[in-house]
């Protein structure tokens, strides 16, 4: 679990990603949180079904770089987003971030505030030299969010940015 100003993030074990998808609140009732109106996007779904579930449930890896990890509001008690790793680090030291803020919760800095969170947790993970990203280039708020964070572009394509951050 990661502490920052306003949030708590907290990675979710295999169990817990089930009763995430399902999406009856019996995620936010296991963690004493407020119940929520949550949707999971498509691109997540698939990511859940496709890689996270079976990539956590894989006991020989490390969890916490496969796991979505659900940032929690202090004040509001309830799930505003969350955000994983895409695997353990490359040859390279690199770990690829992933986040989504739920559409009530846009426009606060939560996944700023989550993001430096998660910055300072990779920095003290053995292996981790630096975290990757990807935006895409008209979305301004996912930008921002990184260039907040001291992240760079690193390439351009037609429709991304990919961006870095050394952490060593």
């Amino acid at each position: 679990m990661i502490e920052t100003e306003r949030l708590i993030l907290k990675p979710l074990t295999h169990q817990q990603l089930i009763k995430y998808i399902k999406l009856d609140n019996s995620l936010e009732t296991e963690l004493n949180l407020q119940k929520s109106a949550r949707v999971i996007s498509p691109e997540l779904m698939e990511a859940l079904e496709r890689s996270i579930l079976q990539r956590v449930a894989d006991t020989s890896k490390n969890y916490l770089f496969s796991t979505l990890w659900t940032l929690i509001s202090k004040e509001e008690n309830m799930m505003v987003g969350d955000l994983c790793f895409m695997g353990e680090p490359n040859s390279d030291g690199e770990i690829e971030i992933g986040y989504g803020t739920y559409e009530p919760f846009r426009k606060r800095g939560f996944m700023t505030e989550a993001v430096g969170g998660m910055i300072k947790w990779a920095k003290e993970q053995p292996n981790v030299k630096s975290i990757i990203a990807s935006s895409l280039k008209n979305n301004t708020d996912s930008s921002s969010i990184l260039k907040k964070n001291n992240f760079t572009i690193v390439e351009k394509t037609n429709e991304l940015y990919n961006w870095q951050i050394t952490l060593k």
